[in-house]
Parts: C-alpha cells; structure tokens; sequence
C-alpha cells in the first residue's frame, strides 16, 4: 500500500499506542499457557499464507523471488499491486499515469505464481476499465491459456475514490457511490462468471473501526458495507477487508472486525450470504516507527495472521513483497528502513546515506510468514490458547494426524521467559519436543529438540513454535461432529443442531455442547441426539461453541466447527429501548436512544448499560444526566422529567467514541430491569 504515489490511503490512517508492555513485579514468574483441543477454531485454509506483486516491481517474475517466497510458505499472490489495479490495462500491459517495470506483465506473473507453488488473486480494474475487459482477462488466462485462477476482485479500495472526501484511487466513473459499484459489480461478475462460472468475485468492503467505515456520505442510504452488500451481496463469493493498523498491539480487534463484518453480510446479503468468504488482501503493521521489517513488526505480524486464519479468513496478504525504503530508524538494536517490503529492494535514501542490504535479503517480517506457514499447515485446525501475561501470545493447532502446534510469540524486548504448559483434551508424549525459533536480527528459523511438552523458556522478542505428538497416536476417537446450527434462540435460550458424528470403534453415547471462554471450556449441555435447546445464558451475550461426541467406551472426539452467536433480549419486557445510529465518523458516532416504559408508571428513571470493549467510552450526552463508571453508564432523568408513565417514550442521546470496532451495546436496564431491545 505504501510508497507508491497513488496509495495515499495511508494518510488516513492514525498511529495508534506505541508497541509495549506493562510492567510487573517479578519477570523471573513463569509465564502460564493453557491450550485447549476441546476448543475448535477455523480450519487452515489452502490459501492462508499470501502477499502482494506489483508490476512497478522489476523483480516481480524472477525465479530468485519465487524460490524465496516458496521457502517462506506463500501460497497465494496477488496481481497487479493495490492501486495500480484500477490503471492497469492487461491486455496492453500498461498503466496511464503510473509505472510499468519490464518483465511484470500476466503471463510473468503466471509463471511467478506457478513457481512459488500458489495461486493467484487477481484484482479487475474497475476503476478505468470495464465488464468487457475484465470478462477478456478471465478468458485468457482460464480458457486460453488454462491458469485456472479462481480468485478476482473487482476493483481496489474504491471507497478511496472520492466520495468521501479522500481520492487516492482511480475511478473514472461520474457516479462514486456505493450503489454504482454495486450496479458494476454485479455487471462484471455476470460478464466474468459467463466466460468461467467457476471462478469467485470478490468485492470491496471498508474494515471495521477503520475509515471510512459505517459513515453514509450525502445522497446514500447506508453505510458503503450496507449498500454494497444489501444490492450486489447476492452475486459475490467473497469481500475484501484491507487492515493497516498503525499500531503493533491490535491483535484484540481482529475477532471483532471480523465478527462485525460476518454479522453484516448476514444482515445485508440475503439468504445463503454464509457461502461469502472473507479476505484480508493486504494487511501490514503499518508502523515505521515501532518497526516496519525489524522484529517488533514481525512478532506483531506473526500475531495477526494466526488470529485472523483462526478466525476463518481465507486469505491474509502481506503488502509486499517489495517495496523500498521509507523512513529509516534504529528498533530493537537493528536498522529499520522504514521499508514494507517481505523482501530488500536495495534501495537508498534520497541522499544517498543509507541504503538497504542486497537485493531480496529478507526481512524480519518474512520469517513472520514463514514460522506461521510452518505452525499452521492447510488442513490443520486451530484451537484455543491462552498466555496468562501481555508480553506473550499463544496459538494452537491440532493437525490431522493428532499432532499438537504451538506458536509463542515474546513480544518483550529484554526479557526471556520461561512458560509453563497446560493441556485440555490433549496428552502429550513425553520427550523433548521439536521446537522451530526465530529471534531478534536473526536471519533463519533454527529447529531443535529442546525443553519439555509443559516447558519451554522465551527469548526476547522471539517467535516459538512447539510441536507435539499425542502420547497414545493410536488412540481411537468418534469422528467429529458436522458444523453446528442455531435453529432458535431466545434471551436466555438456544437451540442447536448439528450432522451426526462417524462413529470410531464404539457406538456414539452422547454429544457434548461446551462454550469458550478464552483457552477454557464449559459443558452447556449434553444429549443423545443431535439437537439441543441450551438454557440459562445471558441476554446480550455472544457465545462461541463446540460440540463433541463421545462413545460408549468413553473416547472423545476432536471438536466441531465453531458457531458463533449472540442472545437476544427479553421478548416481553417492562421496557423497551431502541438505539439509532444517527451519524458515525469512524472514530465516534451520535446515539440517540428510545426509551419507553411498558410497565406501571416511574417516577423518576435511570438507564443503564456496559460498554461491551475497553476501547469505548462516553463523550457527552443530553436530555439525561450522563455518567461513566469503567465501562458501566448511567443515564439520569432530568428534574424537569421525571415522570415516565405507562406507554409513554422519552428520547435522549450521547455522544460515543471508540478506537477500535464498535461493537454496540444491546443489553439496557431501566431501573434495574432489562429492557427489550428493538431492532
């Protein structure tokens, strides 16, 4: 995204808190890490480890380049380089107003992308091209020339194209809306789908918490994410989220950002939106002074990617691969260029200076990329782990063969930990496990036979994966159950369904239904059957579960697919409360809520209700006396109003801010009692 003129999106983006850890009173404590294989997460994807060419990138088609990123585990690359995308004309390979390298056109990249052993996301111009000429290059490269490329964007950030205040992409079109790229997606994809009706469209969503998200500029009805997915939602296969923190502690957003943006789809996209995959088509850290290509940003990078993979994202893709220098400092003991690149440009600052290391040395992020392509293989699934410090975070996957993998990331820059291990679901065998590490300046991932299962010891600033195998491999399991359902639910209920398991050597006696909380599990229920109504739940709660089968002669199976869900409120409450968006800037929004009392007559009031993140807080508010505790607010009745009678509404408002996704709270009590939520 960086670097290049036309990417001026960066401009928009704030950088956030520095990378740091708090203090404690004693470094020498061990660091606890549970890891739980009852805990199911998404399944690895084949696609999972990508990043970015750009055909302004002379180096984009050498075979030097695709040995490199093989070795780092890349399995999918995508052309023609953000911006440039809605410039570039690929049948003429040229791209008016920007800069083409020599050897970068289709075909080189092709050949790159075969090489590398991947595949290929390739981004339509939507910008200064047509239907007609995105249809064309899906002919050549799928029936002429038989690539098979399944993966295509339709266009490049297009909310950058004007409309809302900001232009940094390409769009030739008189109408900026939402509702015109809609309409054109839609076109595209029918011309497109007519040639190969094999390949997925992809279309442009902002991100959660980022801008321009959730605002509706003058003349539209909706958000962009709203227009765009409520008119063109049924045509498309999946949407496209570009992620620049500007910070290297905001791991914590992603299961929102994401969760917001399924919950959208669900909302806009009409039946059968759970077909729209999700795709992270450039990420980077975004943080020259906390460390762009040194090891701050690699840990940070680590992070990200096995959070977003373990939230089900088919893709993360690095810009890129590479880039040039930019800003050049000192991080960590070790020179940082400032340089977004996985890979050395070998370029120098304008005077001359500084100049990066040769040509294609890689950079710390890069063994970012391939310790979690080694950690997290396709076909592995994730499960729940926890480190019970800041300064260390921890990933799992179970492999299908029953091998356990450990990611642990150390984010301090001075301090080496031991971490003490627990299990759940899993034994381990004993022995000194395979242990893969990356640390600071390091220019390889060294693999050793070090530690224990339940004890390993942290450099700082160091990536750690731990491999295990399972102490009994030959122990038979039920298969999994198949992906669970809400088929109902109440404020305090809900009714699951899920495919039966393949029975192991034992007949199936009784499925289990637990619920996540973090790296920990607890039972909801447990039935014989393969339906189940869950109770005494929370209203306003999001739940994340798994089910799990276990046969007559008490073996368990590994656990389903995740279902993720949020209770509702009481159908029949005393009152009721309905809140509005009236206008959001990405950063904070006006709230104006509806309050009215069904039951006897309040003389005197006081709303309530919990900020659901950290990251939000109160501004101001009117016609209430407003007061934040924590996360908890409290809305007064004025003087003049204190009456509240039966059947009668009153309406105040409030100012929220918030720093990351805005997740809106649902849950109100109106003098204690919790209130009905309105759509």
């Amino acid at each position: 995204m960086p670097k290049i003129p036309l990417r001026a999106a960066l401009a928009v983006l704030l950088a956030l808190a520095p990378f740091s850890t708090p203090a404690y009173a004693s470094d020498d404590d061990p660091v606890h890490v549970t890891v739980n294989a009852r805990a199911g997460l998404a399944t690895v994807p084949e696609t999972g480890i990508g990043t970015n060419h750009a055909i302004w990138d002379a180096n984009l088609g050498t075979d030097e380049t695709a040995g490199l990123l093989k070795d780092a585990g890349v399995k999918l690359l995508r052309y023609p380089g953000g911006s440039y995308s809605d410039i570039y004309h690929w049948e003429t390979h040229t791209a008016p107003g920007g800069y083409v390298a020599p050897d970068t056109d289709f075909d080189t990249f092709m050949n790159g992308v075969r090489r590398t052993g991947a595949q290929a996301m390739v981004t339509a111009n939507y910008g200064t091209g047509s239907a007609e000429e995105a249809a064309g290059w899906v002919r050549y490269a799928n029936i002429t020339k038989r690539y098979g490329v399944t993966y295509w964007e339709i266009g490049n950030e297009i909310y950058g194209n004007g409309h809302y205040g900001a232009e940094w992409e390409a769009d030739d079109h008189p109408d900026k809306s939402p509702h015109e790229y809609a309409r054109q997606v839609v076109a595209y994809a029918g011309a497109m789908k007519a040639v190969d009706p094999t390949i997925k469209i992809g279309a442009v969503l902002t991100t959660s918490a980022n801008w321009p998200d959730a605002i509706a500029a003058e003349g539209d009805d909706g958000s962009w994410n709203q227009v765009v997915l409520s008119e063109a939602g049924s045509t498309i296969d999946f949407v496209i989220l570009h992620w620049y923190p500007g910070s290297l502690d905001k791991t914590g957003h992603i299961a929102d950002m994401i969760q917001l943006t399924r919950e959208q789809i669900a909302r806009y996209a009409g039946p059968g939106s759970d077909r729209i995959g999700i795709a992270m088509t450039e990420f980077n850290t975004g943080s020259s002074s906390n460390g762009t290509n040194t090891q701050p940003g690699a840990l940070a990078a680590a992070d990200s990617y096995a959070t977003l993979l373990a939230n089900g994202v088919f893709t993360v893709d690095w810009w890129n691969v590479h880039n040039g220098i930019g800003e050049v400092t000192e991080v960590a003991g070790h020179t940082d260029y400032g340089d977004f690149g996985l890979l050395s440009s070998a370029s120098c600052t304008s005077d001359g200076s500084v100049c990066e290391p040769p040509l294609n040395t890689p950079f710390a992020p890069y063994y970012a990329l391939q310790m979690v392509s080694e950690f997290a293989r396709p076909g592995d699934r994730f499960i729940r782990a926890a480190a019970d410090r800041p300064e260390v975070s921890a990933h799992a996957v179970r492999r299908p063969n029953g091998d356990l993998a450990v990611l642990l990331i150390n984010t301090s820059e001075d301090t080496s930990y031991p971490v003490e291990l627990d299990y759940t679901g899993f034994a381990p065998a004993a022995g000194a496990p395979t242990v893969l590490t990356h640390t600071n300046g390091a220019t390889s991932i060294t693999t050793a036979s070090t530690g224990t299962p339940t004890a390993q010891t942290l450099p700082p600033l160091s990536m750690t994966t731990v491999i295990l195998r399972p102490a009994d491999p030959q122990a038979a399991r039920p298969g999994s159950p198949g992906r669970p359902e809400l088929t109902a639910m109440t404020d305090t209920t809900a009714t699951i369904t899920w495919p039966a398991a393949k029975p192991g050597p034992g007949k199936i006696a009784k499925y289990e239904v637990v619920r996540q909380h973090g790296a920990v599990t607890e039972q909801l229920g447990e039935t014989t059957g393969t339906t189940i109504t869950v109770r005494n739940l929370e209203p306003g709660t999001r739940y994340t579960v798994n089910v799990l089968a276990r046969d007559t002669g008490g073996a368990q199976s590994w656990p389903s697919a995740p279902l993720t869900f949020t209770t509702g409120t009481p159908a029949d409450g005393s009152c009721s409360v309905r809140l509005t968006v009236q206008s959001d800037w990405s950063s904070g929004y006006v709230g104006s809520l509806d309050i009215t009392n069904h039951g006897a007559p309040l003389d005197g009031w006081t709303l309530s209700f919990t900020w659901p993140r950290a990251w939000q807080s109160l501004d101001s508010g009117w016609s209430a006396v407003w007061t934040q505790d924590g996360r908890e607010v409290r809305a007064v009745n004025e003087a003049a109003g204190p009456t509240l009678d039966t059947g009668a509404t009153t309406t105040i408002g409030f100012v929220g801010n918030y720093s990351g996704p805005n997740v809106l709270p649902t849950v109100f009590t109106l003098n204690g009692a919790t209130c009905t939520t309105v759509g």
